[in-house]
């Protein structure tokens, strides 16, 4: 049974890392021996199965920098996967057959010069290079090199995964130098073991005497687009009567971490937002919640607000139907492939106006919520189960490695 090595920049919480950590539960569950190696990792700030015993999770360079004087992210991020990659090859004693590694693709020559001979898999959750804007052209200068280097390297892996449809069209047009590699399909999952326990009172998470909960879960950075969530409660009111609005409110539930300058900055620019279009009251703010609090929110909302354009996948909508709620997504990237229009929640633009539209139609129809999310429920099982997740990938490592 081969051996395998996840390789991952920085394991706290979020999709990528639900996702990583979904896959290395998914292979020891078949009998491979799996280790995570990583630059970063806080008990206190990731998630239940890399902090309990259930996965062994290695360390190495979290005394690198995350930036230089508040710059140059990019830049760190590489020099310390590349580091916890030459850790891997030269000192950590991990016997490994195949390394997964994802999202920072610089680290595969190094495992390849200087590794043993491993196979080398590449999981592309979207181009990094496109997860940032060049406004200044000393910007486009700095990363020029750092994109480069990013097309290079990541076809040097022996193979490239991707989350969907829509990020192996956009890795074919992102990488024009790597026409003759085609990335294979392996849609994210959900352990549904983790979603049926037995959900924890709402308490004060929830505020008494809402008939319509709205739910937001994303981590609190600008591309997420959460300012969306706001404005359509704010456009909300415009089309509910002054009974209807009493009742319905708004969760800001995300990812925070205090090492996170933008996560900072945007919470306040949420909470400005609320503010100035005096919704406070209709409006409230979570960060950092726990796996519990999650099932918890879920379970309690009506409907999941999924504001982010061109999402490369996004296992949120996935979380949310399976516990039987609907989602209003923007129409494009991952949720083309998971949210069916109409049938479990709506596809909508990126609008203010847009979104409020659909989300009128559960504040005026109260069985919506309920019909949507059975259709929701249903879909999760049939195309994103952890047990079809799951064998795909051990497939796909045990040819792997022959």
């Amino acid at each position: 049974m081969p051996e395998v090595v996840f390789l991952h920049p920085d394991l706290g919480i979020g999709g990528a890392e639900r996702l990583v950590v979904d896959a290395a539960v998914a292979l020891k569950r078949r009998g491979h021996t799996v280790t995570m190696v990583t630059s970063h990792h806080d008990p206190s700030h990731c998630f239940q199965e890399t902090r309990d015993g259930t996965l062994d999770v290695v360390a190495a360079g979290d005394w690198l920098p995350r930036s230089i004087f508040g710059k140059c992210y990019a830049l760190c991020a590489y020099i310390r996967m590349i580091y916890t990659a030459l850790y891997l090859a030269w000192a950590s004693g991990i016997e490994y057959d195949v390394v997964i590694c994802d999202q920072i693709s610089a680290c595969i020559p190094f495992l390849r010069w200087f590794g043993r001979n491993a196979k080398i898999l590449f999981y592309c959750h979207f181009p990094d290079q496109l997860l940032t804007k060049r406004l200044t052209w000393l910007k486009k200068i700095y990363r020029a090199p750092i994109d480069k280097l990013e097309e290079k390297t990541t076809g040097m892996a022996d193979m490239v995964l991707v989350n969907s449809n829509f990020t192996a069209n956009t890795f074919k047009e992102t990488f024009p130098s790597l026409a003759d590699v085609n990335p294979e399909v392996l849609y994210p999952s959900l352990d549904v073991s983790a979603f049926d326990g037995d959900v924890e009172p709402a308490g004060d998470l929830v505020p008494n005497g809402i008939n319509t909960l709205f739910l937001s879960i994303n981590r609190y950075e600008r591309k997420k687009n959460l300012g969306l969530a706001i404005e359509a409660l704010g456009e909300l009111k415009k089309l509910v009567t002054a009974e209807e609005w009493k009742q319905t409110h708004l969760i800001m539930a995300g990812g925070y971490d205090d090492r996170v300058t933008e996560n900072k900055e945007h919470y306040m620019e949420l909470r400005h937002l609320t503010d100035n279009l005096k919704l406070n009251d209709q409006v409230s703010f979570l960060r950092s919640f726990s796996d519990a609090q999650k099932l918890t929110l879920l379970d309690s909302c009506t409907c999941l607000l999924y504001t982010p354009s061109n999402e490369h996948f996004g296992i949120v909508p996935i979380e949310s139907m399976y516990m039987k709620r609907p989602v209003i997504a923007v129409n494009s990237g991952g949720p083309l492939e998971t949210v069916k229009d109409c049938e479990t929640g709506f596809l909508r633009a990126s609008t203010a106006e847009d979104f409020a539209e659909a989300m009128t139609k559960f504040v005026k129809d109260g069985g919506l919520s309920k019909k949507m999310g059975q259709g929701g429920h249903r879909r999760v099982i049939s195309k994103f189960s952890f047990e079809a997740f799951g064998s795909k990938l051990d497939s796909i490592v045990n040819n792997f490695a022959k």
